[in-house]
């Protein structure tokens, strides 16, 4: 083992002592020190985690291509999953680190994007018109990178870095330097992925971005926290997480937040979810693979997408730093940064910096590209491609969010939204009586809201199972059937997988069985009762609406491209009388209900529905006739 000391000697005088890591976590007083042997591996599943004493095992870098374990699109650059298996851990002082680093300007050379500014808008521009606008999705992520020679040593270059990055930049969960002989990270990731303690699993959705360049005040902050883009798209990610933590965690997760990120050139505001898991925590990373802040929902989709438009490789970025390790009584620890505001150099001094913006209905092609300079700022002033943040001097940095006026507008984001996600759900509190024993399956459109959900109608007291669209379980068996949301135009009825769903509603309203259909299962519905089906001019993606559903006020979440509209409130069809809820101005059906059957445009199960487990509560007493809830949270959710 390489001891700390002649490890930072050695790396200041630009000799390389083989594979290590410096690694900074957020608020520490000293960096970690990992040395050991790389080896690349397949699968999440083959990260070496061996028993032994506590402490840190593996330091995985989990590369983008590995969306493909899931079955994911995605361009294959073949970037390897590299793993540094850990054989030395230290402790060291920050100010003896900074002390022992060089000090020196890194010189590049040849530095710009691969997409210029005007090709970049142009991209935005098409993803907003062909993938938000035709329904494919509510958000998505495209990257560019800026590329550059490094002079000299790329090892004295990236630890020169790490030390500007140490110096310079706050508010990052991991700043940091991997060298594994093949590669160098250097970077200073602001967001947490996710983490495992003692079984807890924690994500950190981040999204929405402050430019302030060092200097900020409270006024233009405020407009930024009420700015319309911004908190839509920052519920937008908290929704895709939840779907995550819907799949990793027990009862799904519980909202915290929302909090001011602050860092040198900008802020983020940030939730935090945190839910109690038993998964090997490799699961939890394949599970969670990988962030809606720099894919996109759905995410499944979302993949597809940025495979259309992005013509390379995504390599590291959007990927994570994975440290697994074991705990005092030997169970698995994770603790995952996002490689994001990061740069990767080559042995031979390639120096790429990938950067992206996430682009929502509200977006401009303009506002895209400043964000992409925005973001990179950091780790490109650490390189000295770009002006560093004023000096603030001495002491810590004075905090934007301590401000009264700035607390208030964070804490107004939670008013709006469903109490189910953000209070503690002891078993049983919103149970209805009558559906003990009672089963359902959910037939999944290819959006994982159906792992949200499943957890409302367990909360509601139903046994639930969920089911692919191309692997469904025979629907007989089952109490309730619901027909979930996806992407796509529920008009291509050739599709497959509109076929599928499409086929499963018509079996269901032949034999009077219990249906209910969200969103696309909406769509679908609503066509096969004779409805028509509608583009709307603009999307209704993470747009959250008052509207009356069937006689009650509903504050709900929408995530829709297309809707059904009718011109009457009741309609005959060949399946019964069908009631539908419909907006008073563009006539769009918003719910409907008949005999045995079901079906709403929004997202009963967003974090944007404050009204969701309402309206579940009460179409399920339609569809299987359960008495009125006596839960007092369902009370309230009615009242």
């Amino acid at each position: 083992m390489i001891r700390p000391h002649d490890l930072l000697a050695a790396v200041a005088d630009g000799v390389d002592p083989g594979p290590f890591a410096l690694v900074r976590r957020e608020g520490a007083d000293h960096l970690e020190l990992f040395t050991g042997t790389v080896r690349a591996v397949d699968r999440l599943a083959d990260v070496p985690l061996p028993d032994g004493p506590a402490g840190p095992r593996t330091l995985a870098l989990v590369p983008y291509r590995q969306v493909t374990e899931r079955g994911f699109a995605c361009v294959d650059d073949g970037t390897p999953l590299e793993c540094l298996q850990i054989a030395g851990h230290a402790r060291l002082p920050l100010a003896d680190v900074v002390a022992a680093l060089p000090d020196a300007p890194v010189a590049t050379a040849d530095a710009g994007f691969d997409i210029a500014d005007a090709e970049y808008a142009d991209t935005v521009a098409r993803v907003l018109a062909e993938e938000i606008g035709r329904g494919e999705g509510a958000n998505f992520v495209v990257h560019r990178t800026m590329r550059a020679t490094v002079q000299g040593s790329p090892l004295v270059a990236a630890l020169a870095a790490l030390r500007r990055l140490l110096l310079r930049e706050r508010g990052a969960y991991w700043t940091f330097v991997v060298h594994t002989d093949t590669r160098i990270l250097v970077g200073a990731s602001p967001e947490r992925h996710v983490s495992v303690d003692d079984g807890l699993v924690m994500m950190n959705p981040i999204s929405g971005t402050f430019r302030h360049g060092g200097t900020a005040d409270t006024a233009s902050l405020l407009r930024f926290l009420t700015d319309p883009k911004e908190v839509d798209e920052l519920y937008m990610v908290l929704d895709e997480e939840l779907k995550m933590m819907a799949t990793v965690a027990e009862r799904g997760g519980q909202v915290v937040g929302p909090y001011l990120k602050e860092m040198s050139h900008l802020a983020h505001t940030e939730y935090l979810l945190a839910g109690q898991s038993c998964l090997d925590v490799r699961d939890v990373l394949r599970e969670t693979m990988f962030a809606p802040t720099v894919t996109g929902s759905p995410m499944e989709n979302a993949c597809r997408v940025i495979a259309r438009h992005e013509r390379t490789g995504r390599r590291y970025y959007a990927g994570v730093l994975a440290l697994l390790g074991r705990d005092d009584a030997g169970r698995q620890t994770l603790d995952a940064p996002i490689l994001i505001r990061t740069a990767e150099i080559s042995p031979g001094g390639e120096l790429r910096v990938p950067v992206g913006a996430t682009l929502v209905r509200h977006s401009t092609p303009e506002g895209e590209v400043a964000e992409t300079h925005a973001k990179a700022a950091g780790v490109l002033a650490a390189l000295g491609l770009r002006p560093d943040a004023p000096d603030l001097g001495p002491g810590p940095a004075p905090r934007l969010a301590d401000d009264p006026q700035v607390r208030a507008a964070l804490a107004a984001r939670n008013a709006p939204l469903a109490r189910f996600w953000l209070d503690q759900r002891p078993p049983g509190a919103v149970a209805l009586p009558g559906l003990a024993g009672r089963r359902a399956l959910i037939v999944d459109g290819e959006d994982t809201f159906t792992g949200m959900l499943a957890h409302q109608l367990r909360a509601l007291g139903l046994a639930v199972e969920v089911a692919p669209w191309h692997r469904p379980a025979g629907d007989d068996a089952y109490d309730l059937v619901v027909a979930g949301p996806g992407p796509g135009d529920p008009r291509a009825v050739d599709q497959p997988k509109m076929a599928a769903l499409r086929g499963l509603l018509a079996r269901r309203l032949a034999a009077g069985a219990p249906t209910l259909a969200v969103c696309l299962g909406h769509q679908l519905l609503a066509g096969l009762l004779g409805l028509r089906l509608h583009r709307r001019d603009a999307p209704y993606q993470g747009l959250q609406r008052d509207v009356g559903v069937f006689g009650t006020s509903r504050r709900v979440g929408f995530y829709s491209t297309f809707t059904a509209v009718a011109d009457a409130d009741r309609v005959a069809s060949a399946y019964g009388p069908v009631e539908l809820a419909r907006d008073p101005v563009d006539h769009a059906v918003h719910a409907l209900r008949g005999p045995g059957f079901a079906g709403v445009q929004f997202h009963p199960e967003s974090v944007l529905s404050r009204d969701g487990l309402a309206v579940l509560a009460d179409l399920l007493g339609h569809l299987l006739s359960v008495p009125p809830g006596r839960s007092p949270a369902v009370a309230r959710a009615r009242g």
